[in-house]
C-alpha cells in the first residue's frame, strides 16, 4: 500500500504509514468514517466512492532531473552513498484534491496536476534540490543531498516560497478555468539522513535517521493553505535570512511534547552569512591594522580624485568580510557614501544581482513594494541628480523590474543595453564624492 502523503510503500495490513505516519486507510469524504480498500460505498452513511485509484509505475528520475543536476550526482554518487548528511526535507501537496476529482474528468485532473507538479519540480530544481518521490498530488524533496550546499537550508525555504508563489498564480488560472479552488501547502525540517545506493537511472534510496522525514511531513499536513511552514530546525538555519512568523507550540502526532513551528512569509534582501552571524555577536576583532591601514590609504586617494579599485582575496574562512566590516566601521563619522552588493550561491543566474542589490539599498526598495511605489522611490533618490546622470535613470529602473520610462530602453538589443547599463554604473559612481562595495 503506498502512502498518500509521502509516496512509501506499506505492508497491506499497516495502518499508518512507516516512513511519515500518517494514516493509510481511505476515508468517506462524506462522514469520515474508514473504509475497506475495495469498497464502493461507505458501510457507515451508504456514501458512494470513486474507485480507489490504482498506484502507478514511479516516472524514471532521468526524466524529471535537469541534465546539470543529473551529472553532478552521477559524478559524485561513489562518495555520496553510505554518507550520513544533515539535509533540508520539503513536502508540498494540493489541498482539497477529492472534491477537485469529483467535479473535472480523468483528462481534466491530470492536466491540472501535471501543471502544479511541473511547478514545484521548477522551484526545486532551480535551486538545486532533488525530486525523491512523487505523492500524487504532491512532491517530497531533499536540500543538501545528493548535492551538497553549504546554505541547504536556505535554498530549501527559497524553493518553497518561489513554489507557492507560482502555485497561487497557477490556482487563479485555474478557478478562472474550472471553476473550482486548489490550494497548496508546504512543510520542511532539517535532520539527519543516510544516502543509500544510487542507480544508473537517479533512483535513490535514503534511510531517514530520527524523525527528519517524519516531522517534515507533519508540518506540511499541520499547515495552512498558501503557507510555507518550518519546524524549529530549519527556522534556527534560515531566521537571519527570511522573515518569519511564530506559530508557537503545535501538537504533533507521535511527539511527545508540543513542537516549536514557523510560517514563512518572505526572504529578506540580500544578506551573507557573516551579516547574519553580526546579529548574533562577534569575536575580538584582532591583527588587521596592516590591512585596514592599506584600505584607508586608498581611500583617501580616492578622496583627492583618483580613483581607485582594491581586490581582497584569501582562503575561506580567513576575514575578509570582517575586514571589510571593521574598516566601515571606522570611517561612519566621514563623508563617504558607501553602496555595498552581493552575489548568493543559488542565484548565480540573475544577471546583474549585486548592482540590483545595491540599487535596492540605496533607494530603499523593499521585497514588498509594488512597480508604484518602486518607481517614485527611484524618482524621488535621483531628483537632485544632474541632467546628464539623470538620463541614466530608465536603466536603472529596468534593473529593479518596472516600467523603464523610456521604450527605447525596453525594445533596444541586449548587447546595447549592456552597455548602457554598464555606463549607468560607472557615471553613478562618478556622481558621488567616494563610493565602496564588495
Amino acid at each position: 500500500m503506498l502512502c498518500p502523503s509521502c509516496g512509501r510503500g506499506n505492508r497491506e495490513d499497516a495502518r499508518f504509514c512507516r516512513g511519515c505516519g500518517a494514516k493509510l486507510a481511505r476515508a468517506c469524504p462524506s462522514c469520515g468514517a474508514d473504509l475497506e480498500a475495495d469498497a464502493s460505498f461507505c458501510g457507515k452513511c451508504g456514501h458512494r466512492l470513486a474507485e480507489p485509484s490504482k498506484p502507478t509505475a514511479a516516472p524514471d528520475p532521468r526524466s524529471y532531473t535537469p541534465h546539470h543536476l543529473a551529472e553532478k550526482i552521477l559524478r559524485d554518487r561513489a562518495a555520496l552513498e553510505g554518507e550520513r548528511r544533515t539535509v533540508t526535507v520539503l513536502f508540498a501537496d494540493a489541498m482539497g484534491f477529492t472534491p477537485i476529482s469529483e467535479r473535472l474528468d480523468e483528462e481534466q485532473v491530470y492536466d491540472l496536476m501535471q501543471g502544479c507538479l511541473a511547478r514545484m519540480m521548477d522551484a526545486v530544481h532551480r535551486y538545486e534540490g532533488t525530486i525523491t518521490q512523487f505523492t500524487g498530488d504532491g512532491v517530497m524533496a531533499l536540500f543538501g543531498a545528493p548535492i551538497a550546499h553549504e546554505d541547504s537550508a536556505r535554498r530549501a525555504v527559497a524553493a518553497a516560497l518561489e513554489m507557492q508563489k507560482s502555485l497561487d498564480n497557477y490556482a487563479a488560472e485555474v478557478k478562472n478555468r474550472h471553476a473550482v479552488e486548489c490550494r497548496f501547502r508546504v512543510g520542511l525540517n532539517t535532520g539527519p539522513v543516510v544516502v543509500g545506493k544510487i542507480s544508473d537511472n537517479l533512483d535513490m534510496d535514503y534511510t531517514a535517521l530520527g524523525d527528519a522525514v517524519n516531522l517534515a511531513a507533519r508540518m506540511e499536513q499541520l499547515a495552512e493553505p498558501g503557507t510555507v511552514q518550518l519546524s524549529e530546525n530549519t527556522y534556527r538555519a534560515v531566521q537571519g535570512y527570511f522573515e518569519c512568523e511564530p506559530l508557537g507550540a503545535l501538537t504533533v502526532k507521535g511527539k511527545a511534547a508540543p513542537v516549536l513551528a514557523y510560517k514563512a512569509l518572505r526572504e529578506r534582501p540580500v544578506r551573507t552569512r557573516f551579516e547574519a552571524a553580526i546579529e548574533r555577536g562577534l569575536t575580538p576583532f584582532v591583527g588587521r591594522d596592516q590591512e585596514l591601514a592599506a584600505l584607508r590609504g586608498h581611500l583617501e586617494q580616492a578622496k583627492r580624485g583618483q580613483g581607485q579599485l582594491v581586490f581582497v582575496s584569501g582562503e575561506a574562512g580567513i576575514g575578509k568580510s570582517r575586514l571589510l566590516l571593521e574598516f566601515r566601521r571606522s570611517i561612519l563619522d566621514e563623508a563617504v557614501t558607501w553602496l555595498e552588493g552581493h552575489c548568493i550561491s543559488y542565484s548565480k543566474n540573475v544577471p546583474y544581482l549585486p548592482m540590483i542589490d545595491i540599487l535596492k539599498s540605496n533607494f530603499g526598495v523593499k521585497e514588498c513594494d509594488n512597480d508604484g511605489v518602486i518607481i517614485r522611490k527611484v524618482e524621488e533618490g535621483t531628483a537632485h541628480w544632474h541632467e546628464a546622470a539623470r538620463a541614466t535613470v530608465p536603466y536603472l529602473k529596468y534593473l529593479l523590474n518596472v516600467e523603464p520610462g523610456d521604450p527605447a530602453v525596453t525594445v533596444m538589443d541586449p548587447m546595447e543595453r549592456r552597455a548602457g547599463i554598464s555606463s549607468t554604473a560607472c557615471g553613478r559612481s562618478s556622481s558621488r564624492r567616494a563610493s565602496s562595495g564588495s
